[in-house]
């Protein structure tokens, strides 16, 4: 995966990378939101990033499998549960990257380690998908917040071309995020996307820290690898 570089905003770092994943049967769901309507929910040392004169706001279900820390291989039962992640998207000294709203995850113990390594917003939830074909029913539930939908690929999948909106919303090497009023960055590598124009009906989804009004911009991608590093202070 290291291998291929050349699509990378910015060079890999030198130091090494602290965990690897796969990703697969993800569904990238998104809305245009104003941009005043995420400004506050974002800290102010970061500037939200726009496209088409708007913020976005993205809903991702998928599924982990292969996780493990650097050195190891992964291990039984703890390496592949669902996901399902509610974000946007912002720049900070160049670097254009994800912030999250929020991390749902079946798995309590990968919650737990996220919340530890990565201060980032993990809840545990009750998750389930199943799968007929090509189509992805998935559900999640916890506390307050509900997603019931299905999706299922609906074209070709091909890399996304640099400067459009497809790329805006998916070709992302850092997240950010904020404890203890410090801001931190986390640097991702992963091959280009293979996406795919994407079918989806939601029947529940409350998700969301705002409110969305209409039906989402939907991609599709079978399968992503990513190695992610360790979280590093921000100046």
């Amino acid at each position: 995966m290291l291998a291929e570089i050349s699509h990378r905003p910015w060079p890999v770092p030198e130091r090494p990378w602290l965990q690897a994943q796969t990703w697969e049967r993800l569904c990238f769901l998104h809305w245009r939101v104003p941009a005043d309507t995420l400004r506050e929910l974002v800290p102010e040392q970061l500037e939200l990033d726009t496209h088409d004169g708007s913020a976005w706001l993205g809903i991702t279900p998928f599924r982990i499998r292969g996780l493990r820390l650097r050195g190891m291989l992964p291990l039984p039962r703890l390496s592949a549960f669902l996901e399902l992640n509610v974000r946007t998207y912002v720049t900070h000294a160049g670097k254009s990257g994800i912030w999250f709203f929020t991390l749902d995850a079946e798995s309590a113990f990968f919650v737990e380690a996220a919340r530890r390594l990565y201060r980032l917003p993990y809840h545990h939830a009750r998750m389930s998908w199943r799968t007929s074909g090509d189509r992805i029913d998935y559900q999640s539930e916890r506390i307050g917040a509900r997603f019931e939908g299905s999706y299922r690929p609906a074209g070709p999948a091909a890399p996304p071309e640099r400067g459009t909106r497809e790329h805006f919303l998916t070709e992302r090497y850092c997240l950010y995020t904020e404890y203890e009023n410090q801001l931190y960055r986390a640097e991702i590598h992963h091959p280009p996307w293979p996406l795919q124009p994407a079918e989806a009906e939601l029947r529940e989804n409350t998700m969301a820290p705002v409110d969305l009004e209409r039906d989402p911009l939907a991609h599709y991608s079978e399968r992503q690898d990513v190695v992610i590093w360790p979280l590093e202070p921000v100046a």
